[in-house]
């Protein structure tokens, strides 16, 4: 099942996020978040944009949300996704089934590029999005520092519409 959000979800997305803040290149943090800052987090992006929680009768399996890309007007209409799944959800096709519920809901709010930055290697990330029409559109070479080593940063593209002028 694919719901929104909820403050509620905050322990179950710090279990999922936290664990490749600990153990992975995924992300760029490199301390734990406590629930009472991932619910701050929640709040901020759900005052504009979609959180997608997806879960099964065992639990929270991932999560998808999308940020406004960059301040400025005229990005207005570009977005940012990110998504995460618990380790044992991965291969299982809830990334996808996430991603595909947060597009349409992009859609639906006028979004027109929605943008995915991947920390690489990740192959599973951009099998990921390609399968969902994502394309590179950047690579930035030792963008980030984690456990001793530099890290390479690549950006996916989708276009979701010919027009958007709706705000999200």
């Amino acid at each position: 099942m694919i719901r929104d959000v909820t403050e509620a979800d905050a322990q179950s997305l710090c279990d999922i996020y936290n664990y490749y803040i600990e153990h992975s290149l995924a992300t760029f943090e490199t301390e734990p978040l406590a629930p009472g800052e991932m619910a701050k987090r929640i709040a901020a992006t759900t005052a504009g944009y979609p959180w997608l929680v997806g879960e099964n009768e065992q639990g929270v399996l991932g999560y998808a949300y999308a940020t406004r890309w960059k301040p400025r007007q005229a990005y207005r209409y570009t977005v940012e996704s990110t998504v995460y799944l618990a380790p044992a959800a991965a291969s299982q096709g809830m990334g996808s089934r996430l991603m595909a519920a947060l597009l349409e809901r992009l859609l639906a709010q006028g979004a027109h590029a929605v943008l995915a930055g991947i920390a690489l290697p990740n192959d599973p990330s951009v099998a990921l999005h390609q399968k969902l029409g994502f394309s590179k559109v950047a690579h930035f070479r030792q963008t980030g520092r984690k456990f001793d080593q530099w890290v390479d940063v690549g950006y996916w593209e989708k276009i979701l519409s010919n027009g958007g002028t709706t705000e999200v």
